[in-house]
């Protein structure tokens, strides 16, 4: 940026939680410059968890969740138009109404939208939904409160499991589909996901596990009434929720030269994104879903979150580094941490729980239904997911931070730990899933197969 860092013109792409975040750090961190928030969704930065939760269960409506400000980040909104392009070399954001906005350092922010049902048709039944906005939300609860018959729920990771978790607490009827071979495993490996499919069942969701959708069926007149299971089974429902995970925003990077794919946006640890062939970029930077990014605590592997904690941080590391000089950047070195409530549940977890070999219970137990549980990867401490039991997550964290050795040391356990009686942790490979962990390990390369051209000598 010329002159002064703090001067000058700054666009962030991306109008949600880290968005927001970022800007708001811009100004706290001295930023008197001219600031531009673009989103393609037509409201103010709103908060995503409370859908999946209060707002299908009615007890908030899609339009209250709005994020509260820190404070005014005094930027022009660009709300309701989407980024299409991106021109490195000029520095300038194209938008859909056919403006392009100038800039000295781009923060991207553009999060992830819901995987759709592969088939168009189908998947514009009158009836058929999937959660990521508010719209979204609000439709599904609407539908949900006029008392369907059936609710068919494809996916059960933590998108499907708290919706059919809303559904059965409204005393609707439901049936979750699930590729693998339970629910959460995906995210949480084996041991907790059978106790994740003894509480779907125990509260009566029907649930059916190593099976797919091949069709969704309508009545002829363009309403949803029900679904063809790959095992011939059928199940008649008046609603379907689609919850096959995430797609990241990156589709209008294409022709940026950044390395930008179905990942992700790849960057460093001060958040400086990289081009497609691994240099780093100087004035363009990433945070929030849309973003991988390498952490030391897991090998250096690149990361993808789906967490909010995740977006607040890294966005506020991004907006600080944005307006710092080398020296003065900082890492974004936050560990992951995640919470879902579900069937009476609180799930909480700390590290990355793919990012491991074995699994031990600390504390506990699966027939309590209250437990800690601690992933290890290669003698060491990785994860740690709680059920009812959070307030012992941060000395998890602490293991995890200080690379403690697997399986930890008694400590705060309630129970001895011995080698002995760690169990694999099961996390099953991806492509046997219906969707993807919200923390994935996705390696050091971009997602684009790349023809290196030597340069000239």
């Amino acid at each position: 940026m010329p002159g002064d860092l703090r001067d000058g013109r700054i666009v962030i792409v991306g109008a949600s939680l880290a968005g927001l975040r970022a800007a708001e750090t811009l100004r706290e961190q001295g930023f008197t410059g001219s600031l531009t928030v673009v989103g393609d969704e037509p409201h103010p930065p709103y908060d995503r968890p409370p859908l999946s939760k209060q707002v299908l269960l009615g007890k908030a409506s899609a339009d209250t969740t709005a994020l509260p400000m820190r404070q005014d980040p005094d930027a022009d909104w660009r709300l309701g138009v989407a980024a299409t392009g991106l021109d490195p070399l000029e520095k300038r954001v194209m938008l859909a109404d056919g403006e392009s906005l100038p800039f000295d350092r781009l923060l991207i922010a553009t999060g992830t939208r819901a995987r759709p049902w592969p088939n168009p048709e189908e998947a514009a039944l009158d009836g058929v939904f999937t959660l990521r906005t508010s719209e979204e939300a609000g439709g599904l609860a609407d539908r949900l409160a006029a008392g369907p018959r059936r609710v068919l729920v494809i996916g059960a990771g933590f998108t499907g499991s708290e919706i059919a978790s809303a559904c059965r607490e409204r005393g609707i009827e439901v049936t979750v589909a699930e590729r693998g071979p339970a629910p959460l495993v995906g995210a949480l490996g084996g041991t907790l996901s059978k106790l994740a499919a003894v509480m779907h069942r125990n509260h009566g969701v029907d649930l059916r596990c190593g099976v797919t959708v091949t069709t969704l069926h309508g009545d002829g007149n363009g309403r949803f009434t029900g679904a063809d299971l790959s095992d011939g089974s059928r199940v008649d429902a008046d609603v379907c929720v689609v919850a096959l995970g995430a797609v990241r925003n990156v589709e209008w990077l294409a022709e940026s030269g950044l390395a930008a794919g179905p990942r992700g946006l790849a960057c460093d640890a001060g958040c400086r994104a990289f081009n497609m062939y691994g240099i780093v970029t100087d004035d363009v930077f990433v945070a929030g879903d849309v973003s991988r990014f390498p952490h030391p605590l897991f090998g250096y592997q690149m990361l993808s979150l789906e967490h909010w904690g995740n977006a607040v941080a890294q966005a506020e590391v991004a907006a600080h580094n944005m307006v710092c000089p080398g020296p003065l950047r900082r890492p974004h070195l936050a560990v992951p941490t995640f919470w879902s409530t579900q069937f009476g549940l609180n799930i909480k977890s700390v590290g990355v729980p793919t990012y491991s070999d074995h699994v031990v219970i600390a504390q506990g137990s699966l027939e309590a239904r209250r437990l800690a549980v601690v992933y290890g990867f290669q003698g060491r401490v990785t994860a740690a997911v709680t059920v009812d039991m959070a307030k012992s997550l941060d000395y998890y964290k602490h293991l995890i931070e200080t690379a403690a050795p697997f399986p930890p040391p008694p400590g705060s356990a309630d129970r001895a730990i011995a080698a002995d009686i760690t169990i694999p942790s099961d996390v099953p490979d991806p492509s046997g899933l219906s969707h993807g962990p919200t923390v994935a390990l996705t390696g050091h390369l971009p997602d684009r197969r790349l023809t290196v051209v030597q340069p000239t000598r």
